[in-house]
């Protein structure tokens, strides 16, 4: 190989450290392509919340008919789960499985009821949608089928997250936590981005069949993404490691150990609210856009990837922060002062007509968010008790996850309440905006207060638990 040749591989080497702060998370162990063959999970569980959130939104409002309370309830289904995810992540701290894996049987399983919710989720969406033709006993029966998949799908994806999560935690070193928790959700905001892209050029020419082939692709996508991802991953005997004899603590008793360490419970309190903070406007961004800046579809659907793209940045600035010894509570802080201004900026841009500070606005939602996100997830994996990683992951996905569902319904509930009385008010139709604009900052603001009792104590306490 001449000089030119080897000049031209260093510097495509240096690329990923460079620009990726992630990247360098990768150590003898643990090289760079395992990291991203495990962060196939979280593309699956993008391609999963795509379909949920956005794409069958539309398609079942729209295209097949489908009452918008209905579909509503559907999608809130998923949520119903969520609570549980700290149990799972507690049962699978202590898995003793004949094979001797401790976290992959989870994601086994996980992924097999993700993949059977998929499966029959687009006969029972048709079945649903042509309920009112056939009489009332096909209706039931599209309700409770619908219903049935979407809440398979969500228990799924909420397993595999979690317990995907845990196994990057148990691979990684402590150092590189930080930089594993920024490849994991970069992964996730990739595989959402790609997904959405991906379904709307496949139902741009939308039919009950292609459909089908969009939903049961997806399933097996899953499938073959999650077995890639698991393949060693784990060591065998990593279950059969703790003393048989040992007594396994119930789900009580170790959550109340986990409450009693530290500010657990002030920590889980933040999250519930900088997730609600950061949540409200999800789906009042884009109509927002429209109504009062009069945006047109194709500008208001870019607001989505600019959300994503600030969230892509946030995580890549928490990375190389973090890996330098930041404190991830003083992160998560920083995030919620981003936000601040970012909502002020919308609200705004309302006034002054301005798409400009609109988009900039919605950047530094993502960016915030993307602080915000990084830091107390790095803060949940390190601060974690030994042997109580699932149950810490579990707790904080728990929270993050129900908070979110929480604070969408209560924005749109609080927006067409204030809308209906003051809509001759001289904020005009704006007004529902920006009251839930509002309260966010409130929110923020709580979240920092709440915040400050734990800044600069992440540290004793990491030394503590090594």
């Amino acid at each position: 190989m001449n000089r030119v040749s080897v000049k031209v591989m260093n510097a495509w080497l240096s690329l990923g450290p460079r620009f990726m702060p992630f990247a360098d998370a990768a150590t003898p162990d643990l090289p760079l392509s395992r990291l991203l063959r495990l962060s196939l999970i979280q593309v699956s569980v993008g391609m999963s919340l795509v379909l949920l959130i956005g794409t069958l939104n539309r398609v079942m409002i729209v295209e097949l008919d489908v009452p918008a309370s209905l579909v509503g309830v559907m999608i809130s289904l998923p949520l119903l789960f969520a609570p549980f995810r700290a149990l799972i992540g507690f049962r699978s701290d202590a898995h003793k499985s004949v094979l001797g894996w401790k976290r992959v049987p989870f994601i086994y399983r996980g992924t097999m009821v993700q993949f059977g919710g998929l499966a029959i989720m687009p006969f029972a969406l048709l079945v649903l949608s042509g309920g009112g033709n056939s009489g009332q006993l096909s209706t039931w029966i599209g309700q409770a089928a619908a219903a049935v998949a979407f809440l398979l799908v969500g228990a799924g994806l909420h397993t595999t997250q979690t317990i995907g999560l845990a196994l990057a935690t148990d691979l990684a070193t402590q150092e590189a936590k930080p930089k594993v928790v920024g490849l994991m959700y970069v992964m996730l905001l990739i595989g959402t981005m790609g997904s959405a892209l991906l379904f709307g050029v496949l139902l741009s020419e939308f039919s009950p069949g292609r459909l089908v082939q969009v939903i049961q692709g997806t399933a097996v996508l899953t499938i073959i993404l999650n077995a890639v991802a698991l393949w060693k991953q784990e060591a065998r005997g990593s279950s059969t490691s703790q003393s048989n004899t040992q007594r396994r603590p119930t789900f009580s008793q170790s959550w109340s150990q986990f409450i009693q360490e530290g500010q657990a419970l002030r920590r889980l309190i933040v999250v519930g609210l900088g997730t609600m903070a950061f949540s409200m406007e999800d789906v009042l961004l884009e109509p927002y856009g429209g109504a009062v800046l009069h945006l047109s579809v194709a500008d208001t659907t870019k607001l989505t990837a600019t959300l994503a793209i600030g969230g892509l940045f946030g995580f890549g600035l928490a990375s190389r922060l973090l890996s330098r010894g930041a404190d991830p509570f003083r992160m998560a802080c920083m995030g919620a002062l981003v936000g601040i201004p970012a909502f002020s900026a919308v609200i705004t841009a309302g006034f002054a007509t301005s798409a400009i500070l609109f988009g900039s606005g919605t950047f530094l939602i993502g960016f915030g968010a993307g602080l915000f996100g990084h830091g107390t997830l790095t803060a949940t994996m390190m601060l974690a008790p030994r042997g109580q990683t699932g149950l810490a992951l579990g707790a904080w996905g728990a929270v993050q996850a129900t908070t979110a569902g929480f604070a969408i319904a209560l924005g749109g509930i609080i927006r067409d309440l204030v809308a209906s009385n003051l809509q001759s008010n001289l904020l005009g139709y704006a007004s529902g905006y920006d009251a839930v604009y509002g309260l966010e900052i409130v929110l923020l603001l709580v979240t920092i207060i709440s915040m400050l009792p734990l800044l600069g104590h992440i540290g004793q306490k990491v030394d503590a638990l090594s």
